[in-house]
Order: C-alpha cells, then sequence, then structure tokens
C-alpha cells in the first residue's frame, strides 16, 4: 500500500491509509471528490511477471487478484469498514515508458484498475479484500464514452466547463484540445453542452457533483 503527496514525488510505502468516503486515501494526490480515479489497484502478478521494481505503476493497493478480470461497478470491502467501487481500467500512458522503455505496450491493459471510496476506515497493509453482491453503475474503459456520460448526466440548461469535463471523466487535461472537434462529431446538443473556460455563455457552470451517486 502507498501514498503520493505529491505527482512528482514517488510513491511511499505505508502501513495504514485513511480512506475518506467520497474522497479517497487521506494525503493522497489522487483525493479528489469528483474524480473516478481516486484509488489505483494494481495485480502482484504483473510485477512478477514483468519484474517491476515496487511502485513502478504507482498503485495504492496492490492486490493478489488479476485487475483486468475485475468488472466496472463491482463493490470491494476492504478491512473491517472501508468499501471502494471499481471504475474503469486505468491506461497505460507513456509516462509509463521513462521507467524502462516499452512498458506501456508490454502493459496492454494491465496497468490496474481505478476506483473510488463509497465508505471509509483505516486500511492496514494486509487486509481482507471481499468482493460484495451490490453493484453500481459501470463505467466504460473508452474515454469518449465518459466525456458523453458526463454530459449526459449534466442538469438541462448548464454547461460544464472543458476542464472541469476532463476531471469529472477521468482524463489528463491534455484530452481539452481534442473535445471542440469531439464534441462537434457526436452533435451539437453535445457541443452545446461544454464550453471552454472563458467562453461567454451564460448558462450555470455545473460542477459535477451529483454525478457519483452513494448505493
Amino acid at each position: 500500500m502507498s501514498l503520493r503527496a505529491d505527482r512528482r514525488v514517488l510513491p511511499v510505502r505505508v502501513e495504514r491509509a485513511v480512506a475518506l468516503a467520497g474522497q479517497g486515501f487521506e494525503g493522497d494526490v489522487h483525493a479528489d471528490p469528483i474524480s473516478p480515479r481516486q484509488l489505483l489497484l494494481a495485480s502482484s502478478s504483473v510485477y512478477e511477471s514483468l519484474g517491476l521494481p515496487a511502485h513502478t505503476l504507482r498503485e495504492n493497493l496492490l492486490v493478489d487478484v488479476d485487475t483486468a478480470s475485475l468488472a466496472s461497478g463491482t463493490i470491494l470491502q476492504i478491512g473491517a469498514e472501508a468499501r471502494i467501487r471499481l471504475m474503469f481500467a486505468c491506461e497505460a500512458c507513456g509516462q509509463l515508458d521513462l521507467q524502462r522503455p516499452g512498458l506501456a505496450r508490454a502493459l496492454g491493459n494491465r496497468r490496474g484498475m481505478l476506483a473510488r471510496v463509497v465508505d471509509g476506515g483505516t486500511v492496514v497493509a494486509g487486509d481482507t479484500i471481499v468482493q460484495l453482491d451490490e453493484r453500481m453503475p459501470p463505467w466504460l474503459d473508452d474515454w469518449r464514452a465518459r466525456v458523453t456520460a458526463v454530459l449526459d448526466a449534466a442538469p438541462a440548461g448548464s454547461v460544464v466547463e472543458y476542464a472541469q469535463l476532463a476531471r469529472l471523466a477521468g482524463i489528463q487535461s491534455s484530452y481539452c484540445r481534442a473535445f471542440p472537434r469531439f464534441l462537434a462529431k457526436i452533435g451539437p446538443h453535445y457541443a452545446n453542452r461544454a464550453v471552454a473556460a472563458g467562453s461567454g455563455s451564460k448558462a450555470p457552470r455545473w460542477n459535477g457533483s451529483e454525478l457519483f451517486g452513494q448505493p
């Protein structure tokens, strides 16, 4: 189990962490109430098969299950208190190639699974992880589908600024450059629901606070 206080530093191994409901791990850089990327689960088998040094994948939780077999919407209980909702697979981005050339391609869809904290509590290294029977709506791995889903959820008459849209959909801010062309391609209904920062639109801005409902 590990935490990162800042994106510029390496993960730090910890024996216990506090999971905050709707936030993430206390003190972790990815703790964000309106992000689907609060936690990253990675598989120990990937580390073994590729011979990776500890924390290469920047995960919060290292688990003994193949994360590629986990379904979005699944609820996992960790220890006695914390529950997390699995969201979508974490893409193997090019940043990984800075640690080992070709690593992103070698990983494919095995980088790990992203999750949100549903119920908080203290998580201790070695805690039992149990898959619960309850499910929540799945989120798709394709970023385009997630952007569309966010805009579908926005209240009528409101708009979402590009940076906020990227944050809610769980994608890097660099994707904002692709939004105008993508939104125009899928239709005017969507193009009119997302705007650049500083847009002259008088429509109220949606912050997405209702997007991730609790079970």
